[in-house]
């Protein structure tokens, strides 16, 4: 692949269930036909279901990039929701913020952000309460 090659741009749909992880499976299916390693199709898939899902359930929704070179894949997940307090809390395993009725649907377990840290390469978390998050998610091809 050269250098910049392709580049998406998802909606992530606010407390959407029905739609929720479209963005990722539309990516994972584009990246089976691109021929990328199924582990890192994996990975990646991984890696964006858990950012999407976290911006449905906690943010309103949110807006998904992604871009592709002959090096990585870069996902970046920016909603307008309430921020992260505490980053660090939230990247523990079992930590949720989510309410009970998101959790009684069989989310909300408190996995995504460790998750995505486990699943990408690199993880980069911009947020600002009251003003919204980034996370940026790099995984490499090679």
């Amino acid at each position: 692949m050269s250098k910049g090659i392709m580049s998406r741009e998802f909606v992530i749909p606010a407390n959407d269930f029905a739609a929720a992880g479209e963005a990722s499976s539309s990516m994972k299916r584009m990246l089976a036909q691109l021929g990328v390693d199924p582990l890192i199709v994996k990975k990646t898939a991984i890696s964006m279901y858990e950012a999407e899902m976290n911006a449905v359930i906690h943010a309103g929704g949110g807006k998904a990039f992604v871009e592709i070179d002959s090096e990585k894949i870069l996902i970046k997940i920016k909603d307008k929701g309430p921020g992260i307090p505490d980053v660090d809390m939230a990247m523990v395993e079992g930590y949720s913020t989510a309410p009970d009725e998101i959790r009684e649907q069989g989310f909300g377990a408190g996995m995504g952000l460790p998750n995505i840290k486990r699943y990408s390469d690199r993880l980069d978390i911009t947020t600002e309460v009251g003003k919204g998050t980034t996370v940026e998610i790099t995984i490499f091809l090679k």
